[in-house]
């Protein structure tokens, strides 16, 4: 079975969609979405739920009315004011420090877990899915991105898939860094402009870092000639794979407003037959490796 993690350096770069189109393309991969403080690979795949349990990850202040000798001390010490005038506790804007119940000197206060989100199991028309969301206000972690991991793995292992594909987060902090550890392969989805070609490098000192295969696949690359050969030159340089290019297309987000890939939507376009060169370009790669 073969781990392949999509990255990018910022939200919006094509990186659910070249996800979305690699299921469709795959055909019996499980999709694993730990883009989970934005999740809309749903929106292209259209799940349909088959297993749900809680995530428990955050704290929440609980405080003890029989103990509470109403001194006020954890309202002056809370520095979220997530205690209100009447000593409650305020659940949006409690953090779960612990700062309450260290400094309470009656010991009324206690920290208690409470529901992050939900973690879910589903099934599309092209494979299984794993996926998450998270609760308004609640914070991405890497222990979410772990256990949507883990249950694609249990899920490939009893469907036999030869692929997990995993959508991972943008950036290059803690959520991202659960979904490239022990990965066979990362792609990273740039884009020609100054920004991106930043964002590309941090990204690729990062798979450098863990010892993970790194691909490169440069979308919209016709917006500035000048940024992707910067990019072409800098992956030659280092060595890297260039998987493909793909070219500018309004038909990619006429696809995303009909809720399809554009591999369902235009499957004829020049967009997606790059993906699906792009996709076999990967997966004879990775067999290599």
């Amino acid at each position: 079975m073969k781990q392949l993690t999509i990255l990018s350096g910022k939200g919006g770069t094509g990186k659910t969609t070249l996800t979305a189109s690699f299921a469709v393309l795959a055909k019996n991969a499980v999709v694993a979405d730990c883009d989970v403080d934005a999740p809309d690979l749903h929106m292209l795949l259209h799940p349909e739920v088959i297993k749900m349990q809680e995530f428990k990850s955050s704290k929440i202040a609980v405080i003890d009315k029989i103990k509470c000798t109403r001194c006020g001390f954890c309202k002056e010490k809370c520095v979220f004011d997530a205690i209100t005038s009447d000593l409650k506790v305020d659940a949006i804007a409690c953090e779960g420090c612990g700062v309450c119940a260290v400094t309470c000197p009656a010991n009324a206060i206690t920290l208690v877990e409470r529901v992050s989100g939900s973690v879910y199991i589903s099934k599309t028309h092209f494979g299984f899915m794993s996926h998450a969301m998270l609760n308004p206000g609640e914070s991405n972690s890497g222990k979410l991105v772990t256990l949507v991991r883990q249950n694609a793995k249990i899920v490939a292992e009893k469907e036999n898939s030869a692929f997990i594909i995993i959508d991972g987060s943008p950036g290059i902090g803690c959520p991202v860094i659960a979904s490239i550890t022990g990965v066979d392969a990362g792609l990273v989805v740039t884009e020609p402009t100054l920004s991106g070609i930043h964002d590309l490098e941090r990204a690729l000192q990062l798979l450098n870092h863990f010892h993970v295969t790194p691909f490169v696949c440069i979308n919209m690359y016709d917006i500035n000639a000048a940024n992707t050969e910067s990019i072409l030159s800098f992956c030659r340089k280092n060595r890297i794979e260039v998987v493909g290019k793909i070219l500018f297309s309004p038909e990619v987000t006429e696809a995303m407003v009909n809720g399809k890939t554009i591999m369902e939507y235009s499957p004829r376009s020049a967009v997606a037959k790059e993906i699906e060169v792009i996709w076999k370009k990967v997966v004879n790669l990775m067999s290599v490796n």
